[in-house]
């Protein structure tokens, strides 16, 4: 009997010694919470780059159609100098991922469709086809400059998140130099 007694009496010491003892209690603090701190390091950090990525679409999208409303006429000369300088508003980031098109559309006077009168870009839209515009621009028998731009978001550090995303922006401007703005060779508005 006195053997067990021993026992329980050297194993209650033991574990009051274990519970008094706080040497390690901060580097077991640290291994539970580490992991934690450092996803939550990395989300925010891909999500504001993220963010920052977006905006720049933003940019992009109405660099691109602004440059193009402020001209009477483009060839494609002055479509590549448009999409080289929005492209450089991609600075830092790379700009191999970026998917811009310029489109020029017209709205008809009768049902007020936007059909593309001319396309450019890497996905260029077919002429006569409609797209859909806010209803607050559908305005009769008026030109709009449409610029569409899409960009593939991979993160850097993919601790957090594993695949790109695709970020996207359009913008809407009006021809500001004359009624609409002539692709060369053609030298007249036409209302496809």
């Amino acid at each position: 009997m006195r053997a067990i007694e021993k026992i329980w009496r050297r194993a209650r010491f033991s574990s009051l010694g274990f519970l008094a003892d706080s040497r390690a209690i901060a580097a077991t603090e640290f291994a539970v919470i580490m992991p934690l701190m450092l996803v939550m390091f990395f989300g925010t950090v891909e999500f504001s780059s993220a963010v920052a990525v977006d905006r720049k679409v933003t940019l992009m999208a109405r660099t691109l159609s602004d440059l193009t409303s402020q001209s009477t006429s483009v060839g494609d000369a002055d479509m590549t100098n448009f999409f080289a300088a929005s492209t450089g508003v991609m600075t830092p980031y790379d700009p191999s991922p970026v998917s811009a098109t310029i489109s020029e559309l017209y709205v008809d006077p009768t049902t007020l469709n936007a059909r593309v009168q001319w396309s450019k870009g890497a996905g260029p839209r077919t002429a006569g086809s409609i797209v859909a515009i806010p209803s607050t621009l559908a305005v009769a028998g008026t030109y709009l400059i449409f610029s569409e731009v899409s960009y593939t978001y991979t993160p850097s550090v993919k601790f957090v998140l594993k695949t790109g995303i695709t970020l996207n922006d359009v913008s809407y401007t009006r021809p500001r130099q004359s009624l609409c703005v002539y692709y060369s060779p053609s030298t007249t508005c036409t209302t496809t």
